[in-house]
């Protein structure tokens, strides 16, 4: 069966509980098999990072930056881009879905990105858009974002 690739998108400033539905969102993914992507830093990514790595997960991080410098340390892959918060594209072009986590501004042009591109996007306490599969847990998120 081939693996999915399933981007985690959030805020960077992310709450306590967004901060632990991303890291179950990150476990549940790397149990599945799913590749991890991500924007490589810390808040959601880090968090969801931080879940996949602990199952033995693949992580990729998109970074915004030059340089590997200030990436999270559970990236299984870090990929520096150069091209700031424009990076927001090549990640949600690289996945399949999108679960998005939390309401920063990067994460609503990920969300906006991802559905131009006809991704499905499952929204755990994020931006109210409309367009978006809104999930109740962490695991609703997965099972919906590999197809199960």
């Amino acid at each position: 069966m081939p693996r999915r690739y399933v981007a985690v998108c959030g805020a960077s400033d992310a709450t306590p509980s967004q901060l632990d539905a991303a890291r179950e969102v990150g476990r549940l993914l790397a149990r599945s098999g799913a590749v991890v992507l991500n924007g490589g830093y810390g808040g959601v990514s880090g968090a969801a990072s931080e879940g996949a790595a602990e199952e033995g997960g693949t992580v990729v991080g998109i970074l915004r930056d030059e340089t590997r410098e200030g990436s999270n340390p559970h990236l299984t892959v870090s990929l520096p881009t150069g091209m700031g918060d424009a990076r927001n594209v090549l990640i949600v072009m690289a996945a399949e879905s999108v679960i998005a986590i939390g309401r920063g501004w990067g994460t609503l042009s990920e969300i906006a990105h991802a559905r131009r591109l006809g991704r499905s996007v499952f929204a755990l306490d994020t931006w109210d858009v409309e367009g978006l599969d809104k999930v109740a847990t962490p695991d609703e998120a997965v099972r919906r974002a590999i197809g199960d």
